[in-house]
């Protein structure tokens, strides 16, 4: 496990304990990081503050990522209590139901646009943010989460396989801006694994068991293996990249048939 000890990190997507974000930001937190968490809405503020409270001298705060004047709260904060930051975890994202229920070619332009927002454009708008914080340390991290129906295409994934392309894209040209700050910018792709988000795709059941049957490794990942692939995007030990998509997925993407 990295050590980060003494590193300050901000985790923007914890839903629930089954969420991806929080099994990252419980490893940052065993492996030295204080961190700041956020949560959407008074909905979800219970919940992410009950999960906080497991870590060390935590920060919960709110933030919808569609709203830049939240945004400059939540890193005004981050600021004013940390006076610095080394990493971010993206873990934002989100389509309406409707877009994933029913044909892509149906998408409406609203959908579209929420889609693209939260899920893409929130890494640029709080990449942008971060950057100063990130400066006076030295330099800084920024991990973000996508799926391989960036790159293919999986039934019912519909708007959100073009929002995490448009998310890989946005971490290769980010990490192209940023490196001259020393600021690294990856990505994780994991495989598929049962979450909040997950429940709102049709036919994810089917999705695991094709996972299991043609993966090299024929199983499915859980989410502490994708917390490990984060902790070393965001530690020491992967210093000397940037601009990266690793896969977690026990090598379902190597696979042609």
């Amino acid at each position: 496990m990295a050590d980060l000890s003494g590193q300050l990190g901000v985790v923007v997507g914890v839903a629930n304990k089954r969420s991806i974000a929080w099994a990252i930001a419980q490893a940052a937190a065993e492996a030295g990081a204080r961190l700041a968490l956020t949560y959407q809405d008074v909905r979800l503020q219970e919940h992410v503050e009950e999960l906080a409270a497991m870590t060390r001298d935590p920060l919960v705060l709110p933030c919808d990522v569609t709203h830049d004047q939240h945004l400059d709260q939540l890193f005004e904060t981050i600021d004013r209590e940390f006076g610095g930051l080394d990493f971010v975890v993206h873990g934002a994202a989100f389509a309406p139901k409707a877009e994933l229920a029913d044909r892509f070619i149906h998408t409406s332009r609203d959908g579209f646009r929420i889609a693209l927002d939260v899920s893409a454009y929130s890494l640029v708008a709080m990449a942008r943010r971060a950057r100063p914080l990130m400066l006076r340390r030295g330099g800084g991290s920024i991990v973000t989460l996508t799926y391989l129906g960036s790159q293919r295409v999986f039934p019912n994934y519909n708007v959100m396989g073009v929002a995490k392309a448009a998310l890989e894209a946005s971490v290769r040209y980010l990490a192209y801006d940023l490196g001259p700050d020393n600021i690294r910018v990856n990505a994780v792709s994991a495989g598929p694994i049962r979450t909040l988000a997950s429940a709102g795709i049709a036919g994810f059941t089917d999705i695991l068991q094709v996972y299991r049957e043609r993966a090299p490794m024929r199983r499915n990942v859980d989410s502490n293996e994708v917390a490990d692939a984060a902790l070393f995007l965001v530690g020491p030990g992967s210093r000397g990249m940037t601009g990266e998509i690793l896969y977690v997925d026990a090598g379902y993407h190597t696979v042609g048939l």
